[in-house]
């Protein structure tokens, strides 16, 4: 159990039961990385909307965005994201386990191009520093296609996987079973 109180989807009713049933269509259930939002309908509303814009991003793959999650998780020792988004990769990618294992200890993955890992490095070097990026970088990344907005949109998803962790990992997020 998680350190605060969760609606299980059993219970829900009103707004959170149609909140769950967006996530249940999209994902077949509903995982406990969707309940640890339910005591508070209206940032869980945020948290679907934020999942949406990425989800349907034009520039940013899934896979890169996961990975990005993945290395940002492992940073913060988020094991539940961890699981989750190598899962992701795994299943609805086609990954195999040894390649999510390199991309963890590699920080990067022959399943990306070199666009897609030169702005996971990208990403991961700006959450970790936290200070103003090397312009030689940026203009690296908008050579390889990169727009200013693929530039904010990557590094804010980072930002906010940051931010998801630290909730996880206050509130004890417990792994899924299925």
């Amino acid at each position: 159990m998680p350190l605060i109180h969760t609606i299980a989807p059993q219970e829900a009713t009103g707004e959170l039961a149609q909140l769950y049933a967006q996530v249940l269509a999209l994902r077949g259930r509903v995982p406990n990385s969707s309940q640890i939002w339910s005591s508070s309908p209206d940032l869980y509303k945020q948290q679907l909307a934020f999942i949406d814009y990425y989800r349907l991003h034009k520039s940013l793959s899934v896979a890169l965005l996961a990975s990005i999650r993945i290395l940002v998780s492992s940073s913060t020792n988020c094991q539940y994201c961890v699981d989750f988004n190598s899962a992701m990769l795994i299943n609805q990618m086609g990954w195999s386990p040894q390649e999510v294992m390199e991309l963890k200890q590699e920080g990067t993955s022959i399943q990306l191009s070199e666009k897609e890992n030169k702005m996971l490095s990208f990403v991961l070097k700006s959450v970790k520093n936290n200070k103003k990026a090397d312009v030689n970088e940026l203009n690296i990344l908008r050579g390889l296609g990169w727009s200013d907005a693929d530039l904010l949109d990557a590094l804010q998803h980072g930002t906010r996987m940051l931010a998801v962790d630290i909730i996880f990992n206050t509130f004890d997020i417990e792994n899924d079973n299925a």
